[in-house]
C-alpha cells in the first residue's frame, strides 16, 4: 500500500491560483496511478484529475480542463495539482489517491481544505 500526505491547501480570492502536492511513500510504482478528488459539503467524493506515474495518459473532470494541471516528479515521489482561475464551486478538500488503475484506487491522503472566496 501507499502512504500519501497532501498539503498546499489553504484560502485563496476567486481567480487566484494555488498548488496542491501529495508526497508518496511505501510501494510506489511506475505502473501506479495517481489521482486528485474533492469533496464539498453535503457532495459526494468526485473525481478531479489522474495521471499515471509514468507521465502517460492524464486526465480531467470537465469542470477544472483548462484551469487546472496534474503532473508528478518521479524523483520526489510527489503528485502536484496546480490550479489557477478558481472559482468558489472549487471550494473542497481534496484528496490524493493511488491505485492500480483509473478505475481503483485504494490508498487515500488524509486531505487538504481548499477554500475559494468571491
Amino acid at each position: 500500500q501507499v502512504h500519501l500526505v497532501e498539503s498546499g491547501g489553504g484560502l485563496v480570492q476567486a481567480g487566484g491560483s494555488l498548488r496542491l502536492s501529495c508526497a508518496a511513500s511505501g510501494r510506489t510504482s511506475s505502473d501506479y496511478v495517481m489521482g486528485w478528488f474533492r469533496q464539498s459539503p453535503g457532495k459526494e467524493r468526485e473525481f478531479v484529475a489522474a495521471i499515471r506515474w509514468s507521465g502517460e495518459s492524464s486526465y480531467y473532470t470537465d469542470s477544472v480542463k483548462g484551469r487546472f494541471t496534474i503532473s508528478r516528479d518521479n524523483a520526489k515521489n510527489t503528485l502536484y495539482l496546480q490550479m489557477n482561475s478558481l472559482k468558489p464551486e472549487d471550494t473542497a478538500v481534496y484528496y490524493c489517491a493511488a491505485g492500480s488503475s483509473y478505475y481503483s484506487f485504494d490508498s487515500w491522503g488524509q486531505g487538504t481544505q481548499v477554500t475559494v472566496s468571491s
